[in-house]
C-alpha cells in the first residue's frame, strides 16, 4: 500500500488538536505517517502531538511554509495537509488512495467539508460551505507529492489565497475529483468579529494573486467575481433548489457573504 504524508500545521491549538489527531489514528487505512508542523505555540499543542507521533517540527512564520515544510520532510507517495481544528470520517484516506491508484492520471483530490460548531450561524457557515465543495472556490487536500514537489509546494508569498494558487497549479498537472466522505471543520462559537477579523487577515494577498494570473484568468474571474462568487457558485447544476428549500439559511449566508464583499473593497482601496 502507497504510504500517505499527513501534515498538519499548528499555532496554539491545544483544543482542537487532540480530536484531530485521533481522527486520524481512526482511518481505516493505515498506511501514513503525521507530521505535526507548530508555529512557536505557547500552550500545550506540541507535547499533545508528541503522544501521536514522534515528527513534531517548529516552523513558521505562516502556514504555507509550514506545509511545505511538512510536505517535503515526509516520505509517502501522497500528501493531505490539514489544518489542527479539522477532523476526518474514518474512510477520508483509504478512499483518496483507492482513486488516485484507480486514476494514475489524477493530480488531486478535493474532499468534501462539514463546518460544525455552536449556534444559528454556524448553521449558516455550514450552509455556506457546502456550496463549494469541487468548485473553484474550493482547494485540493489531497495531492501526488510528485506533483507537489514539482510545483514547489504553496507560494510562501501569499497569506490567504495560498490554498487557491496551489489549487491551479496542481490542476495545470491533470485533472482533479472529489471524494464522497467528509471532513469535519470545527469553527467553535461563531463570532461575527472574529469572522471578520479572520477574512480580513486572508484578503491581505489578493491583489497579488490577481497580478501574478491576471485578472482576466477564468479561475481568478470566477473567485472574485460578483457574478460567480455571490450568483452562480450557488445556483449551478441544480443548487438552486437548495436555496429555495432553505430560504432563512440562504439570506443570512448572503449577508455574511455581503460582509465580506465589504471587507475585500475596504482592503482594495
Amino acid at each position: 500500500m502507497p504510504k500517505v504524508s499527513v501534515v498538519i500545521s499548528t499555532k496554539n491549538e491545544e483544543k482542537n488538536i487532540r480530536a484531530c489527531l485521533q481522527s486520524i489514528a481512526r482511518q481505516s487505512y493505515k498506511d501514513f505517517e503525521v507530521i505535526v508542523v507548530d508555529n512557536d505555540s505557547k500552550d500545550k499543542t506540541k507535547e499533545i502531538s508528541r503522544e501521536f507521533t514522534s515528527f513534531v517540527y517548529n516552523i513558521g512564520p505562516e502556514r504555507s511554509a509550514q506545509r511545505n515544510y511538512g510536505i517535503k520532510s515526509g516520505s509517502g507517495k501522497y500528501a493531505l495537509y490539514l489544518d489542527a481544528d479539522m477532523t476526518l470520517s474514518p474512510e477520508v484516506i483509504k478512499e483518496c488512495v483507492e482513486k488516485m491508484e484507480q486514476d494514475q492520471i489524477l493530480a488531486g483530490l478535493y474532499i468534501p467539508e462539514t463546518v460544525i460548531g455552536n449556534g444559528f450561524w454556524i448553521s449558516v457557515r455550514r450552509f455556506e460551505r457546502g456550496f463549494y465543495d469541487g468548485t473553484v472556490i474550493d482547494a485540493v487536500r489531497f495531492v501526488r507529492r510528485s506533483i507537489f514537489l514539482d510545483i514547489g509546494g504553496f507560494d510562501e508569498s501569499f497569506v490567504g489565497p495560498e490554498d487557491w494558487d496551489f489549487d491551479l497549479r496542481v490542476r495545470q498537472h491533470g485533472p482533479v475529483a472529489i471524494i464522497r466522505s467528509p471532513l469535519f471543520h470545527n469553527e467553535g462559537d461563531f463570532s461575527f468579529w472574529t469572522y471578520i477579523r479572520k477574512k480580513s487577515y486572508y484578503t491581505k494577498s489578493f491583489n497579488e494573486y490577481v497580478k501574478k494570473w491576471g485578472p482576466d484568468h477564468p479561475v481568478i474571474h470566477k473567485q472574485l467575481g460578483v457574478k460567480y462568487r455571490y450568483i452562480g457558485v450557488y445556483l449551478e447544476n441544480g443548487k438552486f433548489l437548495r436555496m429555495l428549500g432553505h430560504p432563512i439559511l440562504a439570506t443570512s449566508m448572503l449577508f455574511l457573504r455581503f460582509l465580506v464583499g465589504l471587507v475585500y473593497l475596504a482592503r482594495a482601496k
